[in-house]
């Protein structure tokens, strides 16, 4: 398929027509404020202790993302470190990107994070990592990022937009929080894993702009 059939595709689900028919405006007017026209490319980052899933965008040709908006996680689940086992609950820590979209999910609209992904299956269980991770809808969470049905509908919109324009894959990238030297004074058995992270974290911090995050043999990320 296309990219440009994509949105095409999508809107033969009923739930996706039903999140274009009450949100198109709404997000039409998010993006027109900051100066961003019908073809875009959107990133999500999420900080497990705050809570939060911010949406940053850019223009096709602009290299910079601006803040778009940041929702709330509805519930959460698990402790603050990463997911590295089926069953324990975490929600995942790390580089990834959307690899599913769910028109008929259990949890509304759902969108599928590659977990585990190159670093979760060094550093995981070699059996059992687990799966199934999705940012969706609904208010419930077993390792996954809920943030309500009606604010589903806004970010799967921005994803199938972003897709259809021609973002092949879109980056999610998730934090065990901001301050994440004060995280690692508290949890301290995590100071490795985190310190690494922080190196992906205060890349795009300073510039605004994303570069590719490699995994090496011992699972860290590197550029």
């Amino acid at each position: 398929m296309t990219p440009d059939g994509f949105k095409e595709q999508q809107l033969l689900f009923d739930r996706v027509k039903t999140a274009y028919n009450e949100k198109e405006t709404v997000v039409k007017d998010l993006l027109g404020k900051q100066g961003i026209g019908d073809r875009y490319e959107i990133f999500l980052r999420a900080f497990k202790r705050e809570r939060t899933l911010e949406v940053w965008v850019k223009g096709k040709d602009t290299p910079e993302y601006k803040l778009l908006i940041t929702y709330p996680f509805c519930t959460s689940s698990g402790e603050l470190g990463p997911k590295r086992r089926e069953g324990d609950l975490q929600i995942p820590e790390g580089v990834y990107k959307i690899n599913h979209f769910n028109p008929y999910s259990n949890f509304y609209l759902s969108l599928g994070v590659n977990y585990p992904n190159a670093s979760d299956r060094i550093l995981g269980d070699k059996e059992r990592p687990g799966g199934a991770i999705y940012i969706h809808g609904n208010c419930v969470s077993i390792g996954c990022i809920p943030i309500t049905d009606e604010k589903i509908k806004e970010l799967y919109i921005l994803a199938v937009e972003s897709r259809n324009a021609g973002q092949a894959e879109i980056p999610v990238h998730i934090f065990p929080g901001k301050e994440i030297k004060e995280l690692i004074v508290e949890f301290p058995e995590h100071g490795a894993f985190w310190r690494n992270l922080q190196i992906v974290y205060e890349d795009f911090e300073q510039t605004k702009k994303l570069r590719t995050a490699f995994v090496r043999a011992s699972g860290e990320y590197h550029f």
